[in-house]
């Protein structure tokens, strides 16, 4: 290989370790930042983000089947069986739109 190739193949295992420092160093100070309190609550905020903007344009039908599928994970709180309830709510307002 040529010398060219070495600095190449050198360069980028630099920049790969110093991305892994940076992300290290980045994530204590978040850590001990006033914001570490929020980061235990980002998965959820996340997924409720997606679940309103899923929602935006979506017929009455589907707002319906996430309010019943809200109130089984309310009165559960089971991942399989909210999805087990939510998706029975849709099919069946689903079909009966059809009827």
């Amino acid at each position: 290989m040529t010398l060219n190739e070495w600095g190449l193949i050198l360069s980028l295992a630099a920049m790969a370790f110093g991305i892994r420092v940076l992300g290290l160093v980045a994530g204590n100070r978040v850590q001990q930042s006033r914001f570490a309190p929020l980061l235990g609550r980002l998965p959820g905020l996340i997924v409720i983000s997606l679940v309103a903007t899923s929602l935006a344009n979506q017929p009455p039908q589907t707002w319906i089947a996430a309010a019943v599928a809200l109130g089984t994970a309310a009165l559960t709180n089971n991942v399989i069986w909210t999805m087990i309830v939510g998706v029975t709510a849709y099919a069946a307002l689903s079909h009966a739109a059809l009827l």
